[in-house]
């Protein structure tokens, strides 16, 4: 498809600056977008390359000033990056707008989907399971028994939502991930040896929820793992049973979260990050990335380290630290002095 860019402009709500009826009908990094091509300048850094594109049509923030010659159509919009960020979503939403039903899919006789559903090839979907409008399922995915998947949300290729677990309203569950399996739970007995403890809860996903490729969130022992609305999780990430998450906390792949913990609302947690079992994360906590926390965090707190602490007071330490060697130079040479 091929839109100009008075279409563009009147879907941002922007203004043309150059031709209106330049078209594109592809989506392009600004250092190289070829013509037909649409892409954007928000970041600074980047905008030398406005000079050089060949982008048919670029989107700026309504103050750019063109300090040479330009070759492209500009779209003039309050904040670029969003305006972009609106598009790559209307994109996305077509290159997935699929419906019907593969006929290699086995789904259980028992279950009614919309008709604006769409399940690919290969994939299963056992008893007792309710499936919303608008939902994709693409191949080769697996629901268990008696899994509900929220309206308008998306199970890319390969993803296992085992048996009872609740997936909201527009979620994107992205391939590899796999919710609902046994949380880690195992009784130490006499002889040395462990006996596995039956893992009978379910996992609990809110609405505009984003699970990252290959991560895992695991069945609550009791009760449920709770993953609260607009959470978004990274690839790689463990999410162990019991686990409470507050709603639009962000985090970064390879973090692991052990069972029972709580993290509040509105968190923002760096990349292989650690936090042991049955402890209390506050709202608005800030964790570094590679931090392990190993206690409880009061709300607004930003930490860092292993175990983890104010994160002004690691910094400060890590000057001290860098300098050890240097400093233990200096006290010996003191005490050499002072002959002690």
């Amino acid at each position: 498809m091929k839109f100009t860019a008075q279409q563009i402009a009147t879907k941002l709500e922007g203004t043309v600056d150059g031709d209106p009826d330049a078209e594109v009908f592809q989506l392009s990094k600004i250092e190289e977008a070829k013509k037909g091509s649409l892409t954007f300048l928000s970041n600074p850094k980047y905008k030398p390359y406005i000079y050089k594109t060949q982008a048919s049509i670029t989107i700026v923030d309504q103050d750019f000033v063109a300090e040479n010659d330009l070759s492209t159509t500009l779209v003039r919009v309050p904040n670029a990056y969003d305006s972009f960020t609106i598009l790559l979503d209307q994109y996305n939403k077509v290159k997935i707008s699929k419906t019907g039903i593969s006929k290699s899919a086995l789904i259980h006789p028992s279950i009614k989907l919309p008709n604006n559903c769409y399940v690919g090839d290969m994939s299963i979907i056992g008893e007792g399971s309710e499936i919303g409008d608008n939902v994709k399922i693409f191949e080769q995915c697996y629901l268990g028994s008696n899994v509900t998947i929220g309206n308008g949300s998306i199970v890319f290729p390969g993803a296992r939502i085992l048996d009872g677990s609740i997936v909201g309203n527009n979620c994107i569950i992205h391939s590899g991930v796999i919710i609902g399996s046994d949380g880690f739970g195992f009784a130490p007995q006499e002889n040395g040896s462990y006996k596995k403890i039956p893992q009978t809860g379910i996992v609990v996903i809110g609405n505009n929820v984003d699970v990252g490729a290959n991560s895992t969130i695991d069945r609550a022992t009791l009760g449920f793992t709770s993953i609260g609305n607009g959470v978004k999780l990274d690839n790689q990430i463990q999410i162990a049973h019991n686990v409470e998450i507050g709603e639009n906390t962000v985090i970064a792949a390879q973090t692991g979260i052990a069972g029972s913990a709580k993290i509040g609302k509105n968190c923002v947690i760096g990349g292989q990050v650690g936090v042991a079992g049955h402890i209390t994360i506050g709202d608005n906590v800030k964790i570094q990335g590679q931090s392990g926390v190993t206690s409880s965090i009061k709300d607004d707190m930003k930490i860092q380290g292993t175990p983890a602490f104010s994160y002004n007071d690691y910094n400060k330490s890590y000057v001290y630290f860098k300098n050890l060697p240097n400093l233990g130079k200096e006290i010996n040479s003191i005490l050499k002095k002072l002959k002690l």
